[in-house]
């Protein structure tokens, strides 16, 4: 019998190699630069959220991943400061941003023998967000870069774009699964476009990416890390 699925799509940010640790990293660095510089009744958390809110208003205009991120920085330390942040703070947070590009690759546990375990029977599509040159550095130092039959940087993920890579790379995404660890990302648009979507809890989730759990769909399905997906996809057929 033909197998119902055909084509594996995996998430690659802190589904495949650690991401956002380093966003935390970054973000707490921001939080010193500016602590004597902002008012005496903005904490750590209200600063927090100011960035928080400058990176989805410039989601549109600078899309996901370090650059934007560090503009982000840079546009709240003006706000907070009225204008008044020393130019070497600003330099710093460029430096920040620029360190955060370099940061060397460590893949997840079960990264790579999941991958292995598909890649002989299943076409296997990375599908990811953020920057083209960040990305494309990411998967050449991660080593995985061979197993994959196809690469897709997008600005988004939306039902439309995981019906279109799946139609390009796939026989449609009926016969597709997408493995990642967003909710928002990876799991419900591709269930609502007709895949499957595996959700892989990772500790550290950006809020931006919270969503609930399509838990209503036979679509659905949650594993604890990458260790389990091969034996539920031989399930799936």
């Amino acid at each position: 019998m033909p197998r119902t699925l055909t084509t594996i799509g995996f998430d690659a940010d802190d589904t495949l190699w650690h991401n956002e640790r380093f966003f935390r990293v970054t973000q707490d660095r921001f939080a010193e630069l500016l602590m004597d510089h902002t008012p005496e009744d903005m904490g750590p958390e209200a600063l927090e959220r100011k960035l928080l809110d400058a990176e989805k208003r410039n989601l549109g205009a600078y899309g996901y991943g370090v650059k934007g991120f560090t503009l982000s920085m840079i546009e709240t330390a003006i706000d907070v400061t009225e204008g008044r942040v020393p130019s070497s703070v600003i330099k710093e947070l460029l430096e920040a941003g620029q360190m955060m590009l370099s940061f060397p690759i460590e893949l997840l546990p079960h990264a790579r023998t999941a991958v292995e375990a598909v890649a002989d029977d299943y076409r296997v599509v990375l599908i990811t967000k953020g920057d083209l040159l960040d990305q494309e550095r990411k998967l050449a130092q991660s080593g995985l870069g061979e197993l994959f039959d196809a690469v897709e940087v997008v600005s988004e993920k939306t039902p439309q774009v995981y019906i279109d890579i799946f139609d390009r790379h796939g026989d449609g995404v009926a016969r597709a699964l997408m493995a990642g660890n967003s909710m928002r990302s990876d799991v419900v648009p591709v269930v609502e476009a007709g895949g499957h979507g595996v959700y892989v809890p990772h500790g550290l989730v950006w809020e931006v990416e919270h969503a609930d759990a399509p838990e209503h769909s036979p679509r659905y399905h949650e594993i604890s890390d990458l260790s389990a997906l091969p034996a539920l996809i031989e399930r799936l057929g």
